[in-house]
C-alpha cells in the first residue's frame, strides 16, 4: 500500500489513507472526502482537481505534460509545485507524499 498525507486548505489538519498502486491521487482524495471536484472526470479539460504537492515530494512525480500546465495556469492558487490529481497514478515511489488542498478552489458545480 501507498501512503499518502492530505493536508486541509484551513490549516495543518493532516490525514493519511493508504492506496493501491495504479491508483489516480483524484480517486484517492475524493474516496476520501477531500474537496475536490474534477468536473471533467480526468479529461484534462478543467483544473477542479488542482493541488499543491510538498516541495521534498514534488521531483518524485514525473513531469506534467503541456496540455496538464496549461489546464494549471488557470488553477487558482496554483504555485510552482501543482499538478492535477486526475493526471497523477501513484506507485510505490510516491509512498508517504504529502498533497495539500488549495485554499481557493473553482468549482464547477456552483456550490
Amino acid at each position: 500500500m501507498i501512503r499518502i498525507r492530505f493536508v486541509a486548505a484551513e490549516g495543518d489538519a493532516v490525514r493519511e489513507v493508504s492506496a493501491a498502486a495504479g491508483d489516480r491521487l483524484l480517486d484517492v482524495a475524493q474516496n476520501d472526502g477531500q474537496p475536490l471536484e474534477g468536473t471533467c472526470e480526468g479529461q484534462m479539460a478543467c483544473s477542479t482537481c488542482h493541488v499543491i504537492i510538498a516541495a521534498e515530494d514534488f521531483d518524485r512525480l514525473p513531469p506534467a505534460s503541456e496540455e496538464e500546465e496549461d489546464m494549471l495556469d488557470l488553477a487558482t492558487s496554483a504555485t510552482r509545485t501543482s499538478r492535477l490529481a486526475c493526471q497523477i497514478h501513484l506507485d510505490e515511489t510516491l509512498d508517504g507524499m504529502t498533497v495539500r488542498i488549495p485554499p481557493e478552489r473553482r468549482d464547477m458545480r456552483g456550490r
